[in-house]
Parts: C-alpha cells; structure tokens; sequence
C-alpha cells in the first residue's frame, strides 16, 4: 500500500539543509509540470469549445477540474502517498521494478508479467522525453504570436535551434549551469502567481472553482465531451512521476516543503488568473497565459518562459540519463558508454546514444506536429499510462510486503481507477499523435525484454561450458602450469564455475599467473552498496579465490576501486593493482535457433545488439593497457 510503505534510509543527507534541498529540487523536479500553465488551460478550454462558442460553465468547470487534479494527483497520490513508496530511498518506476522482480527472485507467470508492465512503464519515459522539450520550448516561443503575428513563420525554427543547442550541450555536462535552476524556477513560479492574483482580481467569481461542484457539474452535462476535456485537464499533472523518480536526489521532505509552500499556490493561482481573464475576455483563449500580462512585458515573459522550459526539457533529459543507468544495472539494456561529466557530483551524467535518439525524437515532434496544441494530444497518454503502471506496482509491492489487502485495494483500487480515467480520456487523442511516445515505448519495451532474455540464454550456455572450479583445481593440481609472477583478475559474469577466459587461456598457453582472482560484478536491487557489503572473497586453492563486487543500481560500477576495498580490508593479499593483468572474454553470438528458447530473428537482434554492447573492459573502468581479451564464440 502506497500510504505506509517506507524505508528508514534517505541518500539525501549531502544536499544540506532542506531549504537549499528545497530550492535545487524546484529547477529538477518542477520543471515540467510548473511550465504546464502555458498550455493547458488553453488546450482543454478549446476542448470544451469545439464550436469555438465557450461558456463561463465550461471556464470554470475547466478551472475546478484542473485545480481538483492538482490536489488528488499530485498532492495526495504522489506528494503524500506514494512517494512513501521507496526502495532504500530511491523512487521511480525501475525502483519499483526492482523491488517486484529481484534476478535472483523464482520467476512466476506473475512476476513475468509485472517485468513486461515494468518495462513498458520504464519506456514511457523515454517517450515522455520526446515530448516534454518539444511541446514546452513550443508553448514558451509561441508568446512571440502575440504581439507580432509575422513571427509565427520563424517559431518552429527557433524551437529546433534553441533544442539542438540544448542537446549539443549535454556532452559538457550541466552541473555549470545547474545550480541556477532552482532560482531561475523559484522566479518562474513567482512570476505565474503575481499573473495569477491580476487574473484573478479582473473576475472574482472564478473562485467559485475553488468548489469541485463546477467541474462535476459542468463533466455531467457535458456528455461524450467530457472524455475529451478530462484528456486535456491532464496535462496539468503531467510531471508528477519526476516527484517520485527524484525523490532520491532531494529526499521526500523538501520536495513537499517545495510544492505545498511554493509550487502549488503559483500553479493555483495562475490557472485561476487564465480563468479569470476568460470570463472578461473570452478572445484571449489563444494564449491566456501570455495575455494575462501587460504588452510590455510579452518579450521578457517569453524569455521568462523559455529558460523555464529549457530548465524542465534538461530534467527530462538528465532523467533519461538517469533511467537508461539503472536499466543497464539492472540487466534490461546492453551495456552503454556513459559519460561523467562532472567529478564532484554524483548523478552527473551524459549517454551519448540516449542523447541523440532522444534529439531525433523531439525534433521530429516539433517538426511534425508543429505547435504545442497538437503536441497535446501525444502527450497526455503516455504519462497517463505510466501514472497507473505506478499505482499497479506500488500496489503489488505493498501485497508483497505483506499489508493490509483490505486497505491496499481500497486506497491503491481508488487512485488506479482514477488513473484509467486519465488514460481513457486521453486515449481520444490516440490517432492525433498519441501513437507517437507509445510506439516509442513498445520498442524500446520489445528491445529490453529480448535482450533480458537473451542474456537469460548466454547465462545458460556460459554454464553448460564452463569448467566448475573443484575440477578447475584438480586439473592445475595434477598438471601443475607454469606459474608466471604477479597477479591476474579474471572478469566473469557469473559467480559460478571457472571463466572461460581463464580455462581457455591455460588450455592453449599452458601458463597461469602465482595469484588468480575470479571477479564476478553483482548488480544489487538496492540503489548503493556500502564498502563493508561490497566485497566478499572465498579461497578455492593455493593461490587461486572468488571475489564477488557488489554494486547498487544508481552506481557506475568500478572493478579497480572495488578490488582497493578488498586490499584496504585485508580480504586479499597486498598487490600493486596499477600492475594486474585483467582477463576478459570477447564473446561472439551466433543466431542458430537450434535451442528453440526466442525466434531466431530475435535471437539475430539479441546478438546484434551484444557485438555494439560497450567492451566491459572499458564499462567497468579497467585501464585499457591492463586488459587481456580471450575471444570465445557461443552458438544460441
């Protein structure tokens, strides 16, 4: 149940005080759902207007929804509830993920089903962050409209060159400009809730929206219409899962203190000012947000607007990075080269691959659908879809954890059946580009599950081939090699039986190092390993011992750095590890499909995907001169 489940760890400590926690988490966690004002209220009046004749009723019925949808969603479900919902401290769906479906957990139909929910909700953030750049840099350049019509022409090309730049940039890092997200976001949200209180004194009786009675009056009279308006009220709450995904980095305690103390009230009173100024104005429902400012301001608010959504298009983009770590670690993607931009901070982080494609993604957005009303409809599924994976999991977490069923399915059945809602109202867009993010995750889905299961198969087959240690031992016990000076570390991924990099290297050169380390890498279902749980040694023979390094999900693993844990503990003998000799296998994949366990035109695709996997020699931070390559060919 997401009302009691929690943990005594928080990873937050070295963020300081929580004002300081508070006011950095508002540029990271605030960033999307606090730029959603500029669209929103537009995109869902206009749906509540389809003859383009709005009625007060559908202003304040729209206002009053997205008010109640800010309060249920984000401040009860996410800020109250399911951020209690962590694993070690850390949130996010593959947290959750992690918790439902540990490697070493006996897999069950169940469980396999929860892994495939579990990706295809870890895959819709990669098509939310397509998504989330385009269409806010769109609604932020698209105030230019306002005061100069002509310039409508050059708004989509500014977007693509203000968003190039942005991904140009992600290669040298972004902790230099950083620490100035928060105070940019804090003006921001300053800035909405003075609009808001103009807005607001112009038409009092928007108020009324305060009341929920509005928006369930105006959803009953408003028939098939409804589903479409609820679709659009929803993008205000798009956002929220960053509440729980980051809550590691801040900590659930200034994240709260930030969004009941700053974010909320501004976003309130803002969406309360646009339906204030309807009410007067009903012409201004082109861009209420805009022209709830005086003239003079439009340009400064436009630039106002555009570092705010580059600040909320950089966290999705970081969350991406972010995302794609953990599904490596968490044996979901192949190995990829990750970049660390910024030696002083933990989390700062650039993937090549995953910047790029997500570059292709949201230029293709922009260009393709062309303004941030028709970017609307491709946005809300996908977040809507994630929303209720979340609730789901929590819940099957909370079953696990052996709470209150009766409680679980109440308070867990509730916020899930609200969470349908949002998916089937906005599911009306499905055909007006909300394909688009879910085509995205579906392939992405299909490309974790096949290379899960096909390391599934090479783990089954490393097995079938490799030597077991006691008859390892026996062998160099009565052939007894030549034994060359120094020490050799031979990198397996399994903690069991002997590498085939050593056994092949022995079985053709005849020679073996005087101290033999077999090191197995553990990815752990915990966000970090403390030094004391991270090594552990079991001596075979005389000169020859398993080490297994364990690391958490949000660790870039390090096996130099782990082996200095062992020596500095005494768990190995004292060596000069600047002069190891590691031992790694280049391993070679042939599709046969003799062994009937994937399609062969997967297992192609699995094998396809392993050759580009980066080297482990280099993943694992091994000194490139220290690296031995054995070249070993399996048929799958």
């Amino acid at each position: 149940m997401v009302t009691a489940i929690a943990t005594a760890h928080r990873p937050h400590a070295a963020h300081g005080a929580w004002p300081a926690a508070a006011l950095a988490c508002m540029g990271v966690v605030f960033g999307d759902i606090g730029t959603s004002p500029l669209y929103t209220l537009s995109v869902t009046v206009k749906a509540a207007s389809p003859s383009g004749q709005m009625s007060p009723e559908a202003v304040l019925g729209v206002v009053s929804l997205i008010f109640w949808s800010l309060i249920i969603v984000i401040s009860i479900k996410y800020v109250i509830l399911i951020m209690r919902a962590d694993n070690h401290g850390e949130g996010g769906i593959l947290a959750l993920l992690a918790l439902i479906s540990p490697r070493r957990a006996k897999q069950s139909r169940r469980r396999a089903v929860m892994v495939v929910v579990g990706l295809v909700g870890a895959t819709l953030l990669y098509g939310d962050g397509t998504i989330t750049p385009a269409i806010s840099v769109l609604s932020a350049i698209e105030g230019l409209k306002i005061d100069a019509p002509q310039l409508e022409r050059i708004v989509v090309p500014l977007t693509v060159a203000i968003l190039v730049v942005l991904f140009l940039i992600q290669r040298n890092g972004t902790a230099w400009i950083g620490h100035i997200f928060g105070p940019v976001m804090l003006v921001w949200f300053i800035v909405i809730g003075i609009l808001g209180i103009v807005g607001i004194a112009r038409a009092p009786a928007i108020l009324a929206a305060l009341s929920p009675v509005p928006a369930v009056t105006y959803l009953w009279h408003a028939g098939p219409l409804a589903f479409a308006v609820i679709g659009g009220a929803f993008l205000a709450v798009t956002g929220g899962e960053a509440f729980y995904a980051d809550m590691g980095h801040f900590g659930p305690f200034p994240i709260r203190i930030a969004w009941f103390g700053v974010a909320l009230p501004a976003l309130t009173l803002n969406y309360f000012g646009q339906g204030g100024l309807l009410l007067t104005e009903p012409a201004a429902l082109a861009s209420p947000f805009y022209q709830l400012a005086p003239a003079w301001s439009h340009y400064p608010l436009v630039a106002l607007a555009t570092a705010a959504t580059v600040i909320a298009s950089q966290a999705i983009i970081s969350g991406a990075y972010s995302l794609t770590q953990q599904a490596i670690q968490l044996g979901f993607l192949p190995r990829m080269n990750i970049v660390h931009t910024t030696g002083t901070e933990i989390g700062q982080i650039y993937v090549p691959l995953v910047n790029w494609a997500l570059a292709a993604g949201t230029l293709v957005a922009v260009i393709g659908f062309g303004s941030s009303d028709a970017l609307g409809g491709a946005y809300g599924i996908a977040v809507s879809l994630l929303m209720a994976i979340t609730t789901l999991m929590a819940t099957f977490v909370a079953l696990h954890w052996k709470y209150n069923p009766v409680v679980v399915y109440a308070v867990n059945g509730s916020l899930f059946a609200l969470d349908l809602l949002f998916f089937a109202s906005t599911t009306t867009k499905l055909f007006e580009g909300g394909w688009f993010p879910l085509l995205i995750a579906l392939v992405l889905a299909f490309l974790m599950l096949t290379w899960r299961k096909g390391e599934e198969i090479m783990d089954a087959v490393r097995l079938e081939v490799r030597v077991r240690s006691k008859q390892f031992v026996e062998r160099i016990m009565s052939e007894k090699p030549t034994r060359i000076p120094g020490t050799a570390v031979v990198l397996g991924r399994m903690a069991q039986g002997v590498p085939l990099a050593l056994s092949q290297n022995l079985k053709f050169n005849r020679v073996l190092h005087e101290r033999v380390l077999l090191v197995a890498v553990t990815m752990t279902e915990t966000p970090r390993v403390s030094d004391e749980d991270r090594v552990s040694v079991t001596p075979l023979a005389d000169g020859l011992a398993r080490v297994e390094l364990r690391f958490g999900f949000m660790e870039q693993p390090n096996v130099p750095n782990g082996l200095a844990v062992a020596v500095e503990r005494g768990l190995i003998a004292p060596c000069e590890l600047a002069k190891v000799t590691y031992f790694t296998g280049h391993e070679t994949i042939i599709a046969t499909g003799d062994r009937h366990r994937m399609a062969r035109w997967r297992e192609a695709l699995f094998a396809f995907m392993h050759h580009n996997a980066q080297r482990p020699g280099a993943y694992f931070k091994i000194p490139s001169a220290q690296i031995m390559e054995i070249g070993l060919e399996f048929e799958i």
